[in-house]
């Protein structure tokens, strides 16, 4: 991947540029940022122009044999961790290189901005919970202890590095301290917290911060041929995602459900209309599915948090199509310094609760008795 094709990060690119201009490659090094932000792609065009053998000032040159390999992620001296877990065609001891086929697929398919749920969907691990085991500890281990083939550098990529467990964190640790020499590590993670201290203290960090309104519009438009409407709303909606963006922009009417069944619920909790909840719970939310009942509740999320820009006199701030402002502008009183973290905590705890498999009807009812008291403090 080119450092070109990598929306936005202007900065980091040429922080990133600089450091092997300079003979200045950390060994270890942590992009650390939301999901769609682009940490994956960020990494695979560092990788590539490290290694590439003609690479000019601004990106690698996309022609040499090196990086025609790291292109099409086949390249010897680029190595992955990514969480796994068994499914119809690995039953037992999966680890990353049994997967390393999907895996290229699935980067390909998703121009490197991958995301956890997505990439599980593409395992068909069913309701399993990925992880990063011993396993692939150990075989990326193995595959370090030996010289590079035919670049300068060996470079191993860990995705979702919060989810090494124990184990494989502690077996990993000392080879991160101290890789063999042209060995380096690229670790990619979305929640610092997950992340085993000692592992974080021997990386070099790197924020990636979430994509900034204007470039996801523009991407949008540049690389889905999107209108400037469609684009504006979906760069809204999306808060600095591209994986979100891409999927409002091209499923717009995925997006309006969940903003009238959110619309619907929150009035219904406002009125305390038990049966209404009932049938919305059974009728409109249930059947979502894990992965979509996920995103609805972290829509919600993005109407508090634009509720509190109307609440903070920050009307221009708010990133919104036009009716769904309009309602977030009616809906802001309800939503204020008493009540606004517990009910943030409320949907985080509850997207947690999905993503562990928990009832959907039970999570989504109490989360309606609590959001009617809830709204109701001022």
């Amino acid at each position: 991947m080119l450092f070109a094709d990598v929306i936005g990060h202007d900065d980091l690119k040429k922080r990133l540029i600089q450091s092997v201009q300079e003979s200045r490659v950390p060994h270890a090094q942590l992009f650390l940022g939301p999901e769609g932000s682009g940490k994956l792609p960020l990494a695979l065009a560092y990788a590539q122009y490290i290694n590439c053998t003609n690479r000019s000032e601004t990106d690698s040159c996309g022609e040499c044999p090196s990086c025609k390999k790291f292109m099409t992620l086949t390249h010897p001296d680029l190595h992955f961790v990514f969480p796994t877990a068994t499914n119809k065609t690995v039953k037992q001891d999966p680890q990353s290189d049994l997967f390393i086929t999907e895996w290229r697929e699935y980067l390909t398919d998703c121009q490197g901005y991958a995301d956890l749920s997505n990439w599980f969907t593409k395992l068909d691990i069913e309701n399993k919970q990925g992880i990063i085991n011993v396993r692939d500890a150990a075989t990326i281990m193995r595959k370090l202890s030996f010289k590079a083939y035919e670049s300068e550098y060996k470079i191993a990529i860990i995705w979702m590095a919060e989810k090494l467990n124990m184990q494989s964190a502690n077996k990993l640790l000392k080879l991160i301290e101290e890789p063999p020499e042209k060995t380096m590590f690229i670790l990619i993670a979305e929640h610092q917290e997950e992340l085993l201290t000692t592992i974080r203290s021997r990386c070099v960090m790197l924020k990636v911060n979430k994509l900034g309104h204007q470039e996801t519009q523009q991407a949008l438009i540049d690389r889905l041929g999107c209108d400037e409407q469609q684009a504006y709303d979906a760069a809204a909606l999306a808060n600095g995602s591209w994986i979100l963006a891409r999927h409002y922009a091209q499923d717009i009417e995925e997006e309006k459900l969940y903003a009238e069944t959110f619309q619907k619920w929150m009035r219904y909790c406002f009125r305390g209309a038990v049966s209404e909840l009932i049938d919305l719970v059974a009728n409109d939310i249930k059947p979502l599915g894990r992965e979509k009942q996920k995103e609805f509740l972290e829509y919600g999320l993005n109407i508090f948090h634009n509720s509190l820009l109307f609440n903070n006199n920050m009307s221009d701030d708010v990133m919104l199509p036009a009716d769904e402002k309009s309602f977030t502008k009616n809906f802001a009183p309800f939503i204020n310094t008493k009540n606004a973290a517990k009910i943030c905590e409320l949907f985080e705890e509850s997207i947690n609760q999905i993503e562990r498999n928990a009832n959907a009807s039970i999570v989504f009812l109490d989360d309606s008795f609590k959001m009617s008291k809830l709204l109701r403090i001022k």
